[in-house]
């Protein structure tokens, strides 16, 4: 069988962009059981809920949900299980200096197979206070009316 290729997302925390500023991000892999990989493969996960922290020296992500396999039998896995990241030493040892530092927190932006390995982007992240959430949408709408009389201007329509 031809190994895969390419980069096909499973799941995406849009909330997350949302919610914080981000600093940093990171690629890590995933420790996951035979039914998790297929229940993902399905394109059934989300990452609402889901953070990440380190402890004693190994990154984790929690309460990230990947639903039950149907197929699978008594060895299927429980939904919301604790799951390893796999990251460099260096990158973990980073990741642990700026979560804690006040305000930040580790979430999850994706979950995608890339070369057929399972893997989610994980960002360092600042909580954003509801002024800020208002001015990056009130932006938001600003450049996206321009971009409109813009494109209303270079077709010869008037406003």
């Amino acid at each position: 069988m031809a190994r895969e290729q390419g980069h096909k997302i499973v799941a995406q925390n849009k909330k997350a962009r949302h919610d914080y500023h981000i600093d940093d991000t990171f690629e890590a892999g995933l420790v996951l059981v035979g039914t998790e990989v297929k229940s993902l493969r399905q394109g059934r996960a989300s990452l609402v809920d889901g953070f990440a922290e380190v402890d004693r020296g190994e990154a984790w992500l929690l309460g990230v949900h990947i639903p039950e396999y149907s197929q699978g039998t008594w060895t299927n896995h429980s939904a919301r299980r604790k799951r390893k990241l796999l990251l460099h030493r260096s990158e973990i040892d980073k990741i642990e200096r700026k979560t804690s530092e006040k305000g930040y927190t580790l979430v999850p932006l994706s979950l995608y197979f890339k070369d057929g390995r399972a893997k989610v982007e994980i960002a360092l992240a600042r909580g954003k206070k509801a002024y800020d959430k208002r001015q990056t949408i009130a932006t938001r709408t600003a450049e996206r009316e321009k971009q409109q009389a813009l494109g209303r201007h270079l077709k010869g329509m008037s406003d």
